[in-house]
Order: structure tokens, then C-alpha cells, then sequence
């Protein structure tokens, strides 16, 4: 097992730990729904928003296929199938998050419209021309040959698809203080900046329609999630259950690195080149 399948792994049954949770919370698993996960598996800021916001620019449709880049617990995949009727195939490198995003689907009925694959988003086997759109939220942080992966997502598109790209990146305002959610510390911590970005992409044959900051935003959300915990009680489930005792710190961590301009999250909208250079 890697240091970042490590960091993300939690230990034992995901989804039966998210599940125990949830049941006492009152949850009734024959009612459940996507948003009664929103808390936990929606790992990126601003959640299911910056979800939506991203799937509608992808034209997709219920035909679509769709390729979750780092699909973690399955959120932002189960989201598109759900909002759009489409196909989505989730691929991410923590087997505890795959076998979750599988049973949890299955909870929600969408495991006809979900699959989830453990391995490498990098890995140039990636069946060729196969989607029709793609997508990766948050996972390019932990992933050094950033290259590799969006030639990976190149390859699995059909020519003219869009390829969208939420992450982190690092901002102007210093070096990230850690530990923040994707890293304890700087070793398996790998932002790009977005000058970089917008040569990695067109390195990649990918030309960005739209570049869109929504550090603001990020910062926004924080302090209205935290102003919302405040005054209510704490959610059933959270992103602790994975990551562990030192989660609040990495929450705090995260908010005064965008506040600071150490981070900063930028979508990049792309489209395939329609021919292969």
C-alpha cells in the first residue's frame, strides 16, 4: 500500500461505518438519499455544488458514459448519474474507497448507472475513444506526473469530449501549512500552479474553454459550514470517519491557506482536440 492510499484508507469497512452513523441518526436505509451522504461523500469543497456546476458543462446526456478521474467514495459519480440518467465509471487508487462507493451505491439504487474500478488514473491502459466525457475533483493534489493522468483522460475521450478539472492549486500566497486533507505533510503533497496548468493541459492536447477561480467561494463555504455546526448539532457522518483525529486541525489548516492565498480552487473546462497530433 502506498503512503497516499495510507492517508486515505481509515480502517475497516467504510461503508458499514458510514451506514452505523447514519442509523443513528434515524436514517432509514430504504429512504435514503444522496443528500443524506452530501456530509461525507462529496470529499472536495463547496460539495455537490461545485459538483453540479462542473457536470453542467460536460453536455451530457442520459447516453452519456462518463470517467470519474479519483472517484473516492463515489459522491460526485453518483451525483452526474443521478441528475443526468447517464453512465458514470469511477476509477481511484484506495480499494476502502472503491468497495464503499459500491455498496453505498447499491444503497441508493444507482449501482446500475455506477461501477468503480481500483487502480491507477494514470495508467495508460485506459481503454481509448471509450467516453464521452471526463471528469477529476480534487486528486491531482497527491499526484506528482500530472502529465500521465490528463494524457490518460486524453486517451480514454472521445476526440471533441469535454474533460473538466476541479482542483487545488497552489496560490501566491507561500508554501501550504500542513496537515490539510489530501496530506499530513509536504512528501505526497503536489500542487501545480495554474500557469503550470494551462501548459499541462495543453501539453495534452486539451483546449480550456473556461478557467474559473472560485477561491472566494471556497473560503464563503468554510465559513458558512462552520457558522451552520455552530448552531446545530454535528453531522452523523463525516470526513473524520477516514481521516482521523486530526481532521478538525486539517479543516483549520485548509481555511487559512485559502484565506491566505496558499491554495487556491480553479475548474479548468476542456475539450479534447478532435485528432490526435
Amino acid at each position: 500500500m502506498t503512503y497516499v492510499e495510507t492517508h486515505y484508507a481509515g480502517s475497516g469497512d467504510l461503508a458499514n461505518q458510514i451506514w452505523d452513523r447514519l442509523s443513528a441518526a434515524g436514517k432509514d436505509r430504504t429512504r435514503l438519499t444522496t443528500g443524506d451522504l452530501a456530509t461525507v461523500d462529496e470529499f472536495h469543497i463547496r460539495g455537490r455544488q461545485a459538483t453540479l456546476e462542473m457536470a453542467e458543462r460536460m453536455e451530457l446526456t442520459a447516453d452519456s458514459h462518463v470517467l470519474d478521474m479519483g472517484s473516492g467514495l463515489g459522491g460526485p459519480a453518483r451525483t452526474v448519474a443521478e441528475t443526468y440518467g447517464c453512465t458514470v465509471t469511477g476509477i481511484d487508487l484506495t480499494p476502502a474507497f472503491c468497495d464503499a462507493a459500491r455498496e453505498i451505491s447499491g444503497w441508493l439504487g444507482l449501482s446500475d448507472r455506477t461501477r468503480f474500478i481500483h487502480g491507477d488514473a494514470t495508467d495508460p491502459s485506459i481503454e481509448p475513444s471509450r467516453f464521452d466525457a471526463a471528469m477529476t475533483i480534487h486528486a491531482a493534489m497527491n499526484i506528482p506526473a500530472k502529465h500521465a493522468l490528463y494524457d490518460s483522460a486524453r486517451r480514454a475521450l472521445k476526440p471533441g469530449r469535454i474533460f473538466a478539472v476541479y482542483d487545488i492549486l497552489q496560490g501566491e500566497g507561500g508554501p501550504v501549512q500542513f496537515p490539510v486533507p489530501w496530506a499530513r505533510e509536504p512528501s505526497i503533497s503536489h500542487l501545480a500552479t495554474p500557469e503550470e496548468m494551462r501548459r499541462l493541459l495543453a501539453a495534452s492536447e486539451f483546449d480550456i474553454l473556461d478557467e474559473i477561480d472560485s477561491t472566494e467561494e471556497s473560503l464563503a463555504w468554510f465559513q458558512d459550514m462552520t457558522a451552520r455546526i455552530a448552531n446545530s448539532e454535528p453531522p452523523a457522518v463525516s470526513f473524520q470517519l477516514f481521516l482521523g483525529d486530526d481532521f478538525p486541525q486539517m479543516v483549520r489548516n485548509q481555511v487559512q491557506n485559502l484565506a491566505d492565498r496558499r491554495i487556491r480552487t480553479v475548474t479548468y473546462i476542456c475539450r479534447a482536440s478532435a485528432t490526435r497530433v
